[in-house]
Order: C-alpha cells, then sequence, then structure tokens
C-alpha cells in the first residue's frame, strides 16, 4: 500500500503542472493513493487573492474541488484520488477556515503553520542577530502554535513541523526539547498524524521534515505518522517513499495511516 498525501499544482503560483499531471505521476510511481493538498486561499482577506505566487484565489477554490472530484471518478479502478487542500494555520481566524472547509467532502487537511509573527518561518533573515535566548523563544513559539493548530480540530495531518529547519539549518540545534515534547504529547492526545515531508531534503536543511531525532520522540508519545512528498512538480510524486519507510521500521514504527472521508487508515510498514 502506498500512497502520497502532499501535492501542489499550478494554482498555488509556485508549483508546475495540472492535477492529472500528478494523478498520472502516481500511477507511475506505482501508488495506490495520491492525496491531492494545494495551498488554500486565505479566507479572511477581502481580497480574492492577497497572496499571489503563495495560495490560490477565494475564487478558484470551488473550481479546484470539482476539479479533484471530477479526476477522482475518471481514475476510480486505477488509483484512488484523495480531495485534501493544506491550510495556513491562523489561530486568529480558525472558525472561519473551519466553516469554509466543512461545506465540501475532504478526505482530510494539512494544517500547516507557514508564518510566525507574521514572517515566513523559510525568511533566513529573521535569525540574523538574535541571541540565542530569543531563538529559544522563537522555537517554542513556533511549537505552541503547532500545538494550537493540533488542538484546533480543523486538521487530521500537521504538515513539516520543523519546516523552519529549510533554510536555516541551524533551527535544529536550539535548544527547546520541552517545548518539543509538549507539543508532539498534545498532537498525540489529539489522535492527529504528522507527516514525513520529503521535500526538506530539496532545501538547505538537506534531510525530510522532521528530523529522526524529532520522529523517534513521537514515536515514544504515541503519535500517529503519515506519508507526504509535497511535490511541486510531478517529478517528485512519492519522492523517497521506500527510504521512508525504511527508515521509519527503523526507528521503531509498526504502521503509518493516510485519510479517507477524515477517517485513518492504518497500513502495516513490513
Amino acid at each position: 500500500m502506498k500512497f502520497d498525501l502532499h501535492t501542489h499544482h499550478f494554482r498555488c503560483g509556485h508549483a508546475d503542472g495540472n492535477i492529472e499531471e500528478y494523478i498520472q505521476a502516481g500511477i507511475e510511481a506505482g501508488l495506490t493513493a495520491i492525496g491531492i493538498s494545494d495551498h488554500s486561499p486565505y479566507f479572511a482577506s477581502e481580497e480574492d487573492q492577497p497572496q499571489p505566487g503563495i495560495a490560490m484565489a477565494k475564487s478558484d477554490f470551488e473550481n479546484y474541488i470539482s476539479e479533484v472530484l471530477r479526476l477522482k471518478a475518471k481514475y476510480e479502478g486505477k488509483i484512488d484520488v484523495l480531495l485534501g487542500i493544506e491550510s495556513d494555520f491562523y489561530p486568529e481566524h480558525i472558525d472561519l477556515y473551519r466553516s469554509m472547509y466543512d461545506k465540501h467532502p475532504f478526505d482530510y487537511i494539512i494544517g500547516s503553520v507557514h508564518q510566525t509573527r507574521g514572517i515566513s518561518i523559510f525568511n533566513r533573515n529573521r535569525w540574523k542577530g538574535v541571541t540565542q535566548t530569543k531563538q529559544i523563544e522563537e522555537k517554542a513559539h513556533y511549537y505552541d502554535l503547532i500545538r494550537q493548530s493540533a488542538a484546533s480540530g480543523v486538521f487530521q495531518i500537521l504538515g513539516h513541523i520543523d519546516a523552519m529547519k529549510g533554510y536555516f539549518p541551524a533551527f535544529s540545534h536550539i535548544p527547546a526539547n520541552e517545548a518539543i515534547d509538549g507539543t508532539l504529547q498534545a498532537i498525540a492526545g489529539y489522535n492527529v498524524a504528522i507527516e514525513i515531508n520529503t521535500s526538506g531534503s530539496t532545501k538547505e536543511c538537506g534531510g525530510w521534515y522532521p528530523s529522526d531525532a524529532i520522529l523517534e520522540r513521537a514515536r515514544f508519545y504515541g503519535v500517529p505518522v503519515t506519508f507526504g512528498s509535497d511535490a511541486h512538480k510531478p517529478s517528485r510524486v512519492g519522492d523517497e517513499w521506500e527510504l521512508v519507510q525504511k527508515r521509519l521500521k527503523e526507528i521503531g514504527f509498526k504502521e503509518w495511516v493516510y485519510y479517507k472521508q477524515k477517517q485513518p487508515i492504518v497500513v502495516p510498514i513490513p
């Protein structure tokens, strides 16, 4: 049983290809199920697309859902196409986002923290001249937002939970184990999965999200795990799936999950 729950396409403005090309790439990669999970609109803005090049327009949201459902029917029997979306987590707007998602038959929703204090987590300049004490505070704040996202009840999966290391590899070495452990315990309590996201290997950090150290702690606390390539081009669909499966087994995981109709489907790791 091979699956990939994190893929994008042209609507977000920073990915190549259309949805059908990702589905066809999934078939070529031997996937049983592929999740389409492009970046959701910024619903809290009066503008249709306040973040061009980052997320889809509000006016394209219904088109996105309709296209995925159409392709789900078209490819039935060849590959299980799952309707997902990757949602930014804004605590102050979570009820609005919940109301938008509840109207549609999503198989799952990925909740991702992409900003803290209004600054992108991928902005390496945010760390310039920052003392270690302040670094620890910022890392703890990041994990508190992830904890809040798990508690919201909106998401089945939490995306790339150490992605702040993407363009700042030293992030992994900022001492904040207490914050990480507290967040992982909360995630386990809410029975939300974290993804192993292989797009980290394409960034400066050169490794998956999250790190092995976090995965080991996640296993200790009983956090469910799933897989997402975070493909922004069709050729990356299912990227490093077998390596991830092997590493999870080495860490001690016995199973991982994917989602249909927001219910976890447990898949043993052979």
